[in-house]
């Protein structure tokens, strides 16, 4: 119906993480409109067959390190004002030269699969690696929402985090949210949590987020994917 968009795919990394756009110019033929144009989807990089990395757009995910990527993107593109949404792919070979970061921080699970109609208690281990930075980070734990799914721990640093608005005091027996300030290179710091899950299979996620201070310059810090535990 006279719709058009021409799109880019675009990636880069200098840090632990890759980002991934899809910048797009579009219109309608015959049309006097200036749109602006904005994309969603996802996108998958490749190597040797294996997929590397993948994301949403425009998002990120960890670098996989320097290398040629077959990178697949499944794109929707829609305009402002109205009058643009297209849907389709994109492929592009894409070479990456940046090395990939010394890891700062880790974190060690010591058991990798639950089990429904149980709980299993897992013991979590976040090390801090590099001189820079502090010992302050925060430490997320996410289960499947709505798979009954309830995270607990006795640990004082931690709490299920908060939603709704004021004064509700809903929280989410699925996530875990932890604040810790102790970490230091040679003293790693553990977490020991419940997971209970009923007959519902979930899996369950983690990261750190941690803050690598220049002065009072903005946006240092990281995020870090930790292991993933699953359930069968």
């Amino acid at each position: 119906r006279g719709q058009h968009a021409v799109v880019s795919l675009c990636a880069g990394s200098g840090t632990p993480t890759m980002a991934v756009s899809a910048p797009a110019a579009c219109g309608q033929l015959r049309s006097t409109v200036r749109y602006t144009c904005r994309t969603s989807g996802s996108w998958t990089a490749e190597r040797d067959g294996a997929t590397a990395a993948s994301g949403t757009l425009p998002g990120s995910g960890q670098y996989p390190g320097p290398g040629t990527y077959d990178f697949t993107a499944t794109v929707r593109v829609q305009s402002a004002p109205e009058g643009v949404d297209l849907r389709g792919t994109l492929h592009a070979t894409l070479t990456l030269t940046a090395p990939r970061p010394k890891a700062t921080h880790s974190i060690e699970v010591d058991r990798n699969t639950l089990r429904p109609d149980s709980v299993t208690t897992l013991t979590y281990t976040v090390h801090r690696h590099s001189d820079e930075g502090d010992g302050s980070a925060r430490f997320g734990l996410i289960a499947e929402e709505g798979t009954g799914a309830e995270l607990t721990t006795s640990d004082p640093r931690c709490v299920n985090p908060l939603v709704g608005r004021h004064p509700s005091q809903a929280r989410l027996p699925h996530a875990l949210d932890c604040a810790l300030t102790d970490l230091q290179p040679g003293h790693p710091d553990t977490v020991v949590v419940q997971v209970a899950l009923k007959s519902r299979c979930s899996t369950l996620v983690s990261k750190l987020g941690y803050w690598m201070p220049q002065g009072q310059a903005l946006y240092t810090g990281g995020m870090l994917a930790g292991p993933t535990v699953t359930c069968g």
